[in-house]
């Protein structure tokens, strides 16, 4: 009886998220051109170009990576498959396929052993070999660029192919410099060039950019916190994925972001002292911290600690 009234009241959930007319021009920084002049001037002396997303495989990938990758082979590498809910891969790949890409490989490069990391060399060069080189057929190298938007794992790609095919640590610090060369493979003798992660100029809708934000490809205060936590929680309900509500202590689930960050904010201490004005006077009272609850929230899952979830 009791499930019964759970589910009777998930059924009266929200099915549309109120956006509140925001606005996503300013959640992107400007260095767009910038990447994309840097990319075009390298595209002579790359071989293959390997586009790198995260696990929403179809929101925020850049239109204009995919103009420029017509003159060159392509690889989409679709990153922390470990945080994704992959009952849908076939979906996944159809849809890709539709859209022109072909050559898919799913990676979690955090990972210290990544089975799938182990098949991106020779998926590279057979990609390769069924293209014409150029100017660079005589080369005995193969020079690979690293594309992407910010956050993805571009940096953990490298590292992770430097641990399985050179038996070496990081070449790389995540979130380190771009645009530097590294050695990745001896045999064939392979590099990668890290290119300046680039977002979309412009996002076909808000849900999109807040996808992406939920994803942490936006810093997190340009969009707001609170707005970020309440998507995340449209997102779950939406899916059926209800493990927030063990993991915070919930008596059931909620639809009410508020009830919810103040749960979490009670469970973790997250609390502040504030002034409230009263008739004898100004008295400091201890209120929930929301906007901590909501980071706590938000990076549980960036983390997978509230299940597998596929966005998209």
């Amino acid at each position: 009886m009791r499930l019964q009234q759970v589910l009777r009241n998930v059924d009266k959930f929200r099915t549309v998220f109120d956006f509140g007319g925001r606005d996503v021009a300013h959640w992107f920084p400007g260095h767009m051109a910038k990447g994309l002049r840097q990319m075009r001037a390298n595209l002579k002396k790359v071989d293959c170009i390997i586009e790198i997303h995260d696990h929403i495989p179809f929101s925020g990938r850049n239109p204009v990576f995919q103009d420029t990758l017509n003159v060159k082979p392509h690889l989409l590498i679709l990153n922390k498959m470990d945080l994704t809910d992959l009952s849908n891969k076939q979906r996944i790949l159809k849809t890709l396929e539709k859209n022109g890409v072909k050559n898919v490989l799913f990676t979690d490069c955090l990972k210290q052993r990544d089975d799938n990391i182990k098949k991106l060399v020779p998926m590279v060069m057979e990609i390769i070999e069924r293209h014409p080189r150029y100017n660079r057929e005589e080369n005995t190298d193969y020079c690979l660029m690293v594309i992407g938007v910010p956050n993805v794992g571009k940096s953990s790609l490298i590292n992770s192919l430097r641990r399985t095919n050179l038996k070496k640590g990081r070449a790389s610090r995540v979130g380190g410099e771009p645009g530097i060369t590294k050695d990745v493979c001896e045999r064939p003798r392979m590099y990668l060039l890290d290119t300046p992660g680039v977002l979309p100029p412009k996002i076909e809708n808000v849900e999109t950019g807040m996808k992406l934000a939920l994803c942490g490809t936006i810093l997190d205060h340009l969009v707001g916190e609170d707005i970020i936590a309440d998507y995340l929680l449209y997102s779950l309900n939406r899916l059926r994925k209800f493990s927030y509500v063990e993991k915070y202590d919930l008596q059931e689930p909620s639809d009410d972001i508020q009830q919810v960050l103040k749960r979490i904010a009670v469970k973790l201490g997250k609390t502040q002292r504030v002034k409230a004005i009263t008739g004898v006077g100004n008295i400091t009272i201890m209120i929930p911290n929301y906007t901590a609850a909501a980071y706590d929230f938000i990076r549980a899952f960036r983390k997978g600690e509230l299940g597998q979830v596929m966005l998209d």
